[in-house]
C-alpha cells in the first residue's frame, strides 16, 4: 500500500514549470557577464536584498504548499486489496504546520485568548447552569487559571522562542562568515569584522538582520502556535493564523500566472506595434483600445459565472474539491491576463518607437540585418528593464486584485483560502456584536508584507536594469 497518492493541479504543474523557467534564466546568466552586471548590481542594495530575502520566505512557503497528496484511509476489516485514498488533497506544508490545521476551537475565540469569544450556557458539576466564557479546547489547556497565569507563561514563551532565534542566528552568522572567509582567502575573524562593519560590496550585515527577523518571527510562532492562537480562530474554529499562512500560495499563483498569462501579449503586440508602424501599429492600438474600454469587472464576473454554470453542469470531471477550485484558480488568472497586458503593451509601444530611431538601430537597418533579429538582439534587450518592473508591480496589483474580487464574489472559489475570502468573511464578522476584527487583522498585515516588498524590489530592479540609469 501506498503511504500516499500524489495529487498533480494544474496550477501546480505551472508553477513548476516556472520554476523551471527561472532556473534556466540563473544558469544562462551565470555563464553571460553582461546579464550577471545588473544582478550584482541589486545585490549591493540593502532595500533590494531585504525585500528579495522577504519575497523568497513567501516562494518557499507557496512551493510547500504546492506539493499536494492525498492519504490513505483506514481499511474496515481483513478484505479488499485496494486501497481508498481520502478525498482531502494535503501539501507538504499542511504536514509541517500540522496543529494548526488539526486544532480546530467550537468558534471564535480572540488572538491568545483560552475561552471562546462569547457566553454559553455551562452545566455546572452539581447541575446548575450559568452563563459564561466556556475554556477552548487547545488554546490556553495547559493554564488552570488563565486569568492569573497566562501573562507570565506568554513571556516565558517569548523568551523561550527568543532563544531559540538567538541560537539559530548565531549559527547562521558563524557559518556565513566560514563560508566567506574561504572564499575571500581570509580569516573567519576578518570575515566577521567585514560583515560587521559592512566593509565588502554586498550588505552582508542587511542580510543576516533581515534573515534574522524571519527566524525570530518562525522560532516565535511556532512555540506561541503550540499553545495559543496567534491570530485567534474563525467562525468554525478553525485558526486564523493557518488560514493567512495558507492564502500565501493563492496570492502567489495569482500574481505569476497571471504574468505568464499577460507577458507574450504585451511583448509580442506592443514591439510590433513600436517597430513595424503602420497598419500593424493600427491594428494593435485599436484591439486593446477596444479591451480597455470594456469593464474589466465585468468581464471576469462572466467568465467566471460561465466557468460555474460549467463545473455545475459537469460535476463528474472534478474528483476532489481542491481540483474544483484549482480550475477556477486558473481559470481567474487566465482571464485576469487577457484584461491586464494593455498597459504593459502601452509602455512598450512607446519605448520601441523612441529606441527604434536610435543610431544602433539605424545602422542594424542599413547593413540589412532582418527585422526579427533586430528586435531580438537590440530592441528586446534594450525594453527588458520596463518588462521586468511592470512584472513586479503588477504582482502587486494583481495579489491585491484578488482580494477585490473575492470581496465582491467573482474571485476564487469560497472553499479555497485566500486574502481576498479571509476579508469577504471579515465583512459581517465586522459588523457583529462584539466585533471579530483579527481576521480582516492577519489578512492585511500578511497582505501589506507582500506587497510592500514587491515594491521595494521592483524599485531596485528598476536601479539596476535600467540602462539610462547606467
Amino acid at each position: 500500500m501506498m503511504l500516499f497518492k500524489p495529487v498533480l493541479l494544474w496550477t501546480d504543474m505551472l508553477l513548476w514549470l516556472l520554476l523551471a523557467g527561472v532556473a534556466f534564466y540563473a544558469w544562462r546568466v551565470r555563464r553571460r557577464e553582461h546579464l550577471l552586471q545588473p544582478w550584482r548590481r541589486l545585490l549591493r542594495s540593502r532595500s533590494g536584498v531585504a525585500s528579495a530575502v522577504v519575497l523568497l520566505a513567501f516562494v518557499a512557503v507557496g512551493v510547500l504548499d504546492s506539493l499536494h497528496f492525498r492519504l490513505p484511509l483506514e481499511k474496515l476489516g481483513n478484505g479488499g486489496a485496494e486501497t481508498h485514498y481520502s478525498p482531502e488533497v494535503l501539501s507538504v506544508f499542511d504536514l509541517m504546520v500540522g496543529p494548526l490545521r488539526k486544532q480546530v476551537e467550537k468558534t471564535y475565540s480572540a488572538p491568545f485568548a483560552a475561552h471562546l469569544y462569547t457566553k454559553e450556557t455551562i452545566e455546572l458539576p452539581g447541575g446548575k447552569q450559568v452563563r459564561d466564557y466556556p475554556r477552548l479546547k487547545f488554546g490556553g489547556a495547559h493554564l488552570r487559571e488563565p486569568a492569573r497565569e497566562q501573562a507570565g507563561d506568554v513571556a516565558v514563551t517569548a523568551l523561550q522562542g527568543g532563544v531559540y532565534a538567538l541560537a539559530l542566528c548565531g549559527g547562521l552568522a558563524v557559518a556565513l562568515a566560514v563560508w566567506l572567509a574561504r572564499r575571500r582567502g581570509i580569516s573567519p575573524g576578518a570575515a566577521w569584522t567585514m560583515i560587521r562593519h559592512g566593509c565588502d560590496e554586498i550588505p552582508w550585515r542587511t542580510l543576516l538582520a533581515t534573515i534574522g527577523l524571519l527566524v525570530l518571527f518562525v522560532c516565535l510562532a511556532t512555540v506561541f502556535s503550540a499553545k495559543y492562537h496567534i491570530f485567534g480562530t474563525d467562525k468554525v474554529g478553525q485558526d486564523v493564523f493557518y488560514l493567512a499562512l495558507k492564502s500565501i500560495r493563492t496570492g502567489l499563483m495569482i500574481g505569476t500566472l497571471t504574468t505568464l498569462v499577460m507577458l507574450p501579449f504585451a511583448l509580442l503586440l506592443g514591439i510590433m506595434a513600436g517597430y513595424f508602424r503602420g497598419w500593424v501599429d493600427d491594428v494593435i492600438q485599436y484591439t486593446y483600445t477596444t479591451l480597455s474600454s470594456i469593464p474589466g469587472v465585468l468581464l471576469i464576473a462572466a467568465a467566471v459565472l460561465i466557468l460555474q454554470v460549467y463545473m455545475d453542469s459537469n460535476q463528474e470531471l472534478f474528483d476532489t474539491v481542491a481540483a474544483r477550485a484549482d480550475i477556477r484558480l486558473l481559470f481567474l488568472c487566465v482571464i485576469l491576463g487577457i484584461t491586464s497586458w494593455t498597459g504593459l503593451c502601452r509602455l512598450l509601444r512607446g519605448e520601441t518607437l523612441k529606441v527604434r530611431e536610435m543610431e544602433f538601430i539605424q545602422a542594424a537597418t542599413a547593413f540589412g540585418i532582418g527585422h526579427f533579429r533586430i528586435i531580438a538582439r537590440h530592441i528586446l534587450p534594450n525594453v527588458m528593464h520596463i518588462v521586468l518592473i511592470s512584472i513586479v508591480l503588477d504582482f502587486s496589483a494583481l495579489v491585491l486584485a484578488e482580494a477585490v474580487l473575492s470581496y465582491v464574489g467573482v474571485g476564487v472559489d469560497p472553499a479555497m483560502q485566500s486574502w481576498g475570502n479571509m476579508i469577504n468573511g471579515a465583512r459581517l464578522e465586522m459588523a457583529r456584536e462584539p466585533m471579530v476584527w483579527w481576521s480582516l487583522l492577519a489578512a492585511f498585515v500578511f497582505m501589506f508584507v507582500l506587497v510592500l516588498s514587491a515594491n521595494l524590489f521592483s524599485d531596485r530592479v528598476r536601479d539596476a536594469f535600467d540602462p539610462r540609469v547606467r
